[in-house]
């Protein structure tokens, strides 16, 4: 006949269970998104017109050169919560590799392009730019740059990258993210999106921000 476990193992195993349970978090923390540089070219002066449609400046009549290009996406803590409230930012150069700073001296930057932009986070944790599709320069992959700002918190920066380009490997600021799923939490793969806007594309970038981001 098989023997029955005794109270004793019985209580034993299950104090050993509890403790194994109150060991594991109830939700396993999201990874944060990797911090990048924020390079030489965030704007020396933020532009007058600065709102999330950096495809149209105002007073001017001619779009900006480029493929148009919707980027969105949530803010999320690591717990996945909306971070409402928080404000982000992007910049990078236009069409023809040239940002707006006086730092970059290759010539006049397209002036139908804005360049740099911001939008709030609403209550869902999503934003949303209206852009172009970023384009390489010497030295440097297509990318775009992202500053977020938490209420209460210190600027978290970091750099969405185009999937799959070929430069990517080449390049020296993402080849400082060695970690293979950190390095895939930076990609975004732009598709046509014509229910957006016909002949744009389309591509979500969702950025989770580490504690220290939020305050804490």
């Amino acid at each position: 006949m098989e023997r029955l476990p005794s109270r004793r193992r019985l209580l034993a195993a299950g104090l050993s269970l509890a403790a194994l349970a109150a060991a594991r978090p109830a939700v396993a923390a999201l990874a944060p998104t990797p911090r990048q540089t924020a390079g030489p070219f965030y704007p020396a002066a933020i532009p007058l017109d600065s709102d999330a449609d950096l495809v149209t400046v105002v007073g001017r009549a001619e779009r900006a050169a480029g493929n148009v290009a919707h980027i969105f996406g949530r803010v999320l803590d690591p717990d996945g919560r909306p971070v409402e409230g928080a404000r982000v930012e992007i910049w990078q150069c236009d069409a023809f590799g040239r940002y707006h700073h006086p730092a970059d001296r290759r010539g006049p930057a397209d002036p139908n392009f804005q360049g740099f932009g911001r939008a709030t986070v609403g209550a869902e944790g999503g934003y949303r730019f209206r852009t172009i599709r970023p384009v390489p320069y010497p030295g440097r992959t297509p990318h775009i740059h992202f500053a977020i700002f938490a209420p209460g918190g210190p600027p978290f920066v970091t750099q969405m990258y185009l999937a799959g380009h070929p430069l990517n490997d080449g390049d020296g600021v993402l080849a400082r993210v060695t970690d293979a799923g950190a390095r895939a939490r930076l990609m975004v793969e732009l598709r046509p999106a014509p229910d957006l806007e016909l002949g744009a594309l389309g591509g979500n970038f969702d950025i989770v921000l580490d504690r220290a981001a939020l305050g804490g």
